[in-house]
C-alpha cells in the first residue's frame, strides 16, 4: 500500500495538505456579489443560473472561515462575502430566519428549512471564530430563531420544515436537519462555550440511537409528525437527494463520527457504551455500502435488509468514511479502522479525485463512470474540504475550534 494512504505517516499528511489546499483555491469563484454562493461547476466555474442556496453559501462562509484561519490568503475576504449573504439577500427582514435561498433572477426560494437554519449556525460559529466582522450578529439571530422555531424542548429534537412566514409547520419530521443540528449544536459549544447546547446535542443523539438499535444498526431517515418512523417514504423515488428510501450508510457514518465527538467532548472515555454503539453503526454501514456490488465505493442506500437499492457513489459518503476511520481509530486504537481508512484514501485517489479540473467528483455510477442526475458539477467545498482536516485533528472538538486550541 502507497504510504500516502497510511494515517500518520508523512506522506499522507502531504497528500492532505495538499488536496486542502487545491480545494481552497477550486472554490474561489463561488461568492455573487450579493454574497450568495453560486453554485459551482464541474471546473469552479459559478453556474449563475442555478440558485443561490442559503445551505450552500453557509457551507462556504465555513470552509473559508476555516482557511483564513489557516492563514491562506484571501479566505477571509471570501468568508466576509458569504456572510454578507447571509445577512443580506438570503436573511428574511420580514418573517425572520432565512430564506431557502434566491433563485437567478433573485426571486425568494420559499420555506424556512431546519437544515439550511443548522448550516447558518455551523457558518456562524465558524466565522466567529474567525473573528468574520458580523459573525457575532449572525449566531445571536440564528440560534434565536433556532430556538424559537425549531428546536422542540419536549422531544429533545428538532423539527423540519415551515412555510416562509413562519406560520405552518410541515408534518415531516427528519433525520437529517437533526443530523447537522448535532454538528452545529456541538460547534456553538465549542465557540461560546455555552454547554446548553452540547447537552441538546446528546438528547438528539439518545433518541437517534435508541431508534438505531431497533432497527438492527440501519438508521430510520424519516418520520411522521409524532415521530413514528415511516420506512416505506419515498420508496417510489429511491435517489431523492434529500430523502431517499431506505438506509443511507453514508449517514451511519457521519452520526458514529458525530456521537463519538459529542461523547469526548463530553468527558467519556473509549469504553462508554456510546462508542461501542458509534464503533457498531459505522460497521453495519461499511458492512452493507462498501464495496458490494462488484466494484469499489459506498452505494447511497440499502434496504431494511442492507441490500443496495442505488448503487451511486455519492462523494460526501466517502469523505465521511474517511473521516469516521480516521476518529475511530484515534479514539479506540484499533488497528483495523486504520486498513478501513487506506483503502478509502486509496480510493479518493483514484477514482474520486477529479485530477484534471479539481475538486472530487460528486457523483458516480457503480462502475465508477461519472453520473449527473442528482449533485451535477461541484456544489460546494464543505464535505471534501473537512476530510483533508479532521483526520489529523482533536476528535472532540469541532473542526474549525480545532484552529483555536
Amino acid at each position: 500500500m502507497d504510504k500516502k494512504y497510511i494515517i500518520d505517516t508523512k506522506e499522507n499528511r502531504s497528500f492532505l495538505e495538499e488536496n486542502a489546499a487545491s480545494l481552497l483555491e477550486f472554490g474561489r469563484r463561488f461568492p455573487s456579489p450579493e454574497g450568495g454562493s453560486y453554485y459551482l461547476g464541474d471546473d469552479g466555474t459559478p453556474w449563475k443560473d442555478r440558485n443561490r442556496e442559503t445551505w450552500i453559501t453557509c457551507r462556504m462562509v465555513h470552509v473559508y472561515s476555516i482557511g483564513s484561519m489557516m492563514g491562506v490568503e484571501g479566505c477571509k475576504a471570501l468568508a466576509e462575502q458569504g456572510l454578507k449573504g447571509l445577512l443580506g439577500e438570503l436573511r428574511d427582514k420580514v418573517s425572520g430566519g432565512w430564506y431557502a435561498g434566491r433563485t437567478a433572477s433573485g426571486d425568494i426560494l420559499p420555506l424556512k428549512q431546519c437544515y439550511a437554519h443548522a448550516f447558518v449556525i455551523l457558518a456562524a460559529s465558524s466565522a466567529l471564530l474567525a473573528d468574520i466582522s458580523g459573525a457575532g450578529q449572525l449566531l445571536d439571530e440564528a440560534l434565536k430563531i433556532y430556538d424559537e422555531y425549531f428546536w422542540d424542548d419536549e422531544e429533545g429534537l428538532a423539527c423540519d420544515t415551515w412555510n416562509t412566514e413562519f406560520t405552518k409547520l410541515d408534518t415531516y419530521r427528519g433525520l437529517n436537519a437533526n443530523m447537522h443540528t448535532v454538528e452545529a449544536f456541538l460547534a456553538v459549544a465549542d465557540a461560546t462555550h455555552d454547554e446548553k447546547y452540547r447537552d441538546r446535542a446528546g438528547r438528539i443523539i439518545e433518541r437517534v440511537i435508541r431508534w438505531t438499535e431497533e432497527n438492527d444498526y440501519r438508521i430510520p431517515e424519516h418520520y411522521t409528525s409524532d415521530w413514528q418512523p415511516d420506512l416505506d417514504m419515498n420508496i417510489d423515488r429511491k435517489d431523492d437527494p434529500f430523502k431517499p428510501y431506505g438506509a443511507t450508510p453514508g449517514h451511519g457514518i457521519e452520526w458514529a463520527r458525530l456521537i463519538v465527538q459529542w461523547c469526548m467532548s463530553s468527558g467519556k472515555d473509549k469504553d462508554d457504551p456510546l462508542i461501542h454503539k458509534a464503533c457498531k453503526l459505522y460497521d453495519r454501514a461499511v458492512s452493507d455500502a462498501w464495496n458490494r456490488d462488484g466494484a469499489e465505493g459506498i452505494v447511497y442506500t440499502t434496504d431494511w435488509d442492507g441490500e443496495p437499492v442505488v448503487h451511486d457513489r455519492m462523494h460526501w459518503t466517502l469523505a465521511e468514511a474517511i473521516n469516521t476511520s480516521a476518529v475511530l481509530y484515534r479514539v479506540t486504537g484499533e488497528e483495523r479502522y486504520t486498513e478501513d481508512y487506506a483503502s478509502f484514501m486509496r480510493y479518493l485517489d483514484l477514482v474520486v479525485l477529479d485530477k484534471k479540473t479539481g475538486s472530487w467528483f460528486h457523483q458516480l455510477d457503480e462502475k465508477n463512470q461519472l453520473k449527473e442526475t442528482v449533485w451535477p458539477g461541484k456544489s460546494d467545498l464543505y464535505h471534501a474540504f473537512q476530510a483533508m482536516l479532521i483526520p489529523y485533528k482533536e476528535p472532540g472538538i469541532s473542526i474549525a475550534a480545532t484552529f483555536k486550541n
